[in-house]
């Protein structure tokens, strides 16, 4: 079996259990293969040397990788979607920190998640992507996202106008800070934060919500994800930021953006005793009375 390992800064209450998921990799005879920045910081930061292990540095050099381990929080998991891309080797994400959708393998759990592991006490969860395209060729290395595309007024206070079509029928003209469009996998994320619902993982579905609409009558919407979404932005400044998960980039005005489902999706690994209404309640703390 060879395993890649991915991260970045990670919190040092961690450090210890970091060095223990190593050993027992090395145990099960795991062919481990470490992200080359990640290896230099475990070197510079915890003095800590793995035994028996390769690098790799970008998506060109995961060749033959069975699985893909992210360690840190859901901003580590996201940003790895770019190394992992359309090569479905399936993702796990290993929460270093405190909250965690995506990373949702915790410290305490992680021994006996990885007994699970290596018994094969899993299945596979396809997320979709967002795909965006664009005549300036906007994140034209990887122009997909997991999560959500927002864009955004950057350089005035003024809102911005964002105008949307849905399927070749216009939807609306939102005049707001910004503007986010969600896949499920987001819809916990961005989407959740300026009031969308939350939606189930594998459901076909994107969810088009604004960011302080100017209109309180306008509300998030919920599509199929099988239809184009068409985006224009004008407004009183020259540039404004569109983003793609964690990754940004300025455009200007009546640029037209179209976005739809992308035509591969990531493979997330779940354990056979999880699911997402019991992550919903750990990580959201429903039912639990905080009066006290």
């Amino acid at each position: 079996m060879r395993i890649a390992v991915f991260g970045r800064n990670i919190n040092p209450v961690f450090y210890d259990s970091l060095k223990r998921l190593f050993a027992i990799l090395h145990l099960h005879q795991v062919e481990v293969v470490v992200y080359r920045p990640f290896l230099e910081y475990m070197y510079r930061e915890i003095a800590f040397k793995p035994e028996k292990l390769t690098v790799f540095s970008n998506h060109k050099e995961l060749q033959n990788v069975d699985f893909f381990f992210s360690i840190g929080g859901d901003g580590a998991f996201l940003e790895a979607i770019s190394l992992v891309r359309d090569s479905g080797i399936p993702m796990v994400g290993i929460n270093s920190g405190r909250l965690g959708f995506l990373a949702d393998v915790a410290q305490q759990e992680l021994e006996s998640a990885l007994e699970r592991f290596f018994d094969a006490k899993y299945y596979l969860q396809p997320r979709s992507l967002i795909k965006l395209e664009t005549d300036i060729q906007l994140f034209s290395d990887f122009p997909y996202a997991l999560n959500e595309f927002t864009v955004h007024k950057q350089d005035t206070s003024q809102m911005i106008t964002v105008h949307v079509e849905v399927g070749g029928d216009y939807l609306n003209s939102y005049w707001a800070d910004g503007l986010i469009i969600s896949t499920p996998t987001g819809s916990t994320a961005y989407s959740l934060a300026v009031g969308g619902p939350i939606i189930t993982p594998t459901a076909a579905n994107f969810i088009i919500a604004p960011i302080a609409p100017h209109n309180l009558a306008i509300r998030p919407v919920v599509i199929s994800d099988n239809e184009e979404i068409k985006l224009r932005v004008e407004g009183r400044g020259e540039r404004y930021l569109a983003s793609l998960d964690s990754r940004s980039d300025a455009f200007g005005a009546n640029i037209e953006m179209r976005l739809s489902k992308a035509d591969f999706s990531i493979n997330v690994l779940q354990f056979d005793n999880q699911s997402f209404y019991s992550t919903l309640r750990n990580k959201l703390m429903w039912g639990i009375d905080k009066r006290n």
